[in-house]
């Protein structure tokens, strides 16, 4: 087996709390994808952990001594997992498994890629253990499997290929990439929460759109999400310059490129050009704000990052069946966006995501045209306006500024009009400035009267005509228009006038 020396300078400094309370005298190595990123000088985050026995009890221990959450994975294959959970609700992952095979060589050589079959031993870990090349692969940009059978033995391992060739820059060898094309259909045998999970870490990675055209182009992205095949070829007028196809992954590309402009740490190489530059003038004051809302979990594996770029595949999902040519040849797909929600939502269902993020995808698709329809108006839109805009979008309303911004840049390409492109930054700016620096104003104005208020006060019975009438005295507060409790009560009197 392949030994060599080298300087592990970045492995996290948790590993030194994991070897302390694992018991001496046991072989234990760290494998997979925590070696390849100390390789490479990047963070390590989660851990994997391969041993020769007993790999659960080690798990178990390891979980009580850090108070921490314990998974039984695979009782047959004799795997569990720790979990920890941070503040922020994002959690770490270290993954105890028994070799498979009668000694390490033998585990490493059935994992999937080269670059992921290397291994550090806990009592010498500036040794690495490399029988299959892993470390010149990754030195030289290759992705190679680790053995013919890879693919076949577990077909995941095609969305996997081209999310890490993507992620690392690598070219797959050809053969490998030959197996990876093969297997493709074999991915309709995988259950779905390990296509929904190995999605997810595509759109969470960098470029996934780059990645997303690789896996169309092997006939994988129609397993995993199949609706989107519908929408090749499908015209649509000026102004789109694309089909619905190529627009919707144009949308994916740019939400990537603003969302890096406006990371958290401002980085002039993530400002390419005058759009982007327009872009961070008009929000860059939010960018702690938004990107402490992308990195937010419904659910703890993972992120509205990814949700909002699974929106932006699904958000024009449906113009292939609501397409229409109108007198004058123009293209319309009236009720597009209602639609897209529903389809949103059954892949939602179909990929076993969590009800929050379903309820999520569907409000995002379903209102992606909001900001669209507020821009035409072409003025600031009004108190009333912005306090309607969040009572409809809720939490999704950040999410829609975002994803409508990328839709307009895929509108238009790069001949967009400045002044059409303004229009849009200015909307959003006026919503996230209500929502994060005047939320009494617009969006949670005062609350003179509640229902118990107006039965009293008014005489009224319980009903549904309380609950209009409390929808109405929010959104007058929300206007501008009740600044005490007697306003108040003179605007429900005749607000019930006016309905009798």
């Amino acid at each position: 087996m392949t030994e060599t020396v080298y300087r592990f300078s970045t492995f996290s400094p948790f590993l030194e709390t994991i070897w302390a309370v694992l018991p001496p005298e046991k072989e234990i190595y760290l494998v997979g994808g925590a070696v390849r990123d100390a390789l490479l000088q990047k963070p390590v985050h989660d851990l994997d952990f391969a041993v020769p026995a007993e790999a659960s009890s080690l798990a178990r221990r390891v979980a009580k001594s850090l108070g921490a959450a314990y998974y039984r994975l695979d009782d047959e294959r004799d795997t569990a997992r720790v979990v920890l959970s941070g503040e922020n609700g994002s959690q770490q992952t270290i993954d105890f498994a028994a070799f498979r095979g009668p000694d390490l060589e033998s585990d490493l050589r059935g994992r999937d890629f080269t670059i992921n079959a290397m291994a550090v031993e806990r009592s010498d870990p500036q040794h690495l253990i490399d029988p299959l090349g892993g470390a010149a692969d990754l030195r030289n940009g290759v992705l190679r499997d680790c053995s013919p059978s890879s693919m076949a033995d577990d077909p995941i391992r095609v969305l996997r290929a081209v999310r890490l060739a993507s992620a690392f820059n690598c070219r797959i060898d050809p053969s490998t990439l030959r197996r990876v094309r093969e297997a493709a259909p074999s991915l309709s045998s995988v259950s779905a929460e390990r296509l929904r999970d190995e999605l997810f870490r595509i759109l969470e990675g960098p470029k996934p759109a780059k990645t997303l055209r690789a896996l169309d182009a092997l006939g994988a992205l129609g397993i995993v999400l199949p609706e989107l095949a519908n929408s090749k070829g499908v015209r649509q007028s000026p102004p789109h310059i694309w089909d619905v196809w190529t627009h919707t992954l144009s949308l994916i590309d740019h939400l990537d490129d603003l969302l890096s402009a406006l990371q958290r740490e401002y980085s002039q190489d993530k400002v390419a050009n005058l759009n982007l530059g327009l872009l961070v003038l008009y929000l860059g004051r939010y960018r702690e704000a938004i990107s402490s809302h992308v990195e937010q979990r419904l659910n703890p594996q993972r992120s509205v990052r990814g949700l909002l770029f699974l929106a932006g595949l699904y958000h024009d999902v449906a113009k292939p069946d609501t397409w229409q040519i109108q007198e004058g040849g123009r293209i319309r797909n009236f009720g597009h966006e209602q639609q897209g929600a529903l389809a949103a939502t059954q892949r939602g269902q179909a990929l076993q995501l969590s009800g929050l993020e379903i309820a999520r995808l569907a409000s995002i698709v379903r209102n992606h045209m909001r900001i669209h329809q507020l821009a035409q108006e072409g003025k600031k839109p009004s108190r009333r306006a912005i306090y309607r805009y969040f009572r409809d979008t809720g939490n999704a309303g950040i999410d829609i500024c975002l994803l409508s911004l990328a839709d307009t840049l895929a509108t238009y390409g790069p001949g967009i009009p400045t002044e059409v492109w303004r229009g849009e930054l200015e909307v959003c700016r006026y919503l996230m400035e209500s929502l994060w620096e005047k939320p009494a104003e617009a969006i949670t104005p005062p609350v003179w009267l509640n229902g118990n208020d107006l039965q009293e006060e008014l005489g009224l019975h319980p009903g549904p005509a309380v609950g209009r009438l409390l929808e109405a005295l929010r959104e007058a507060g929300a206007a501008g228009k009740i600044h005490s409790r007697e306003e108040a009560l003179d605007f429900a009197r005749l607000w019930l006038q006016n309905t009798e």
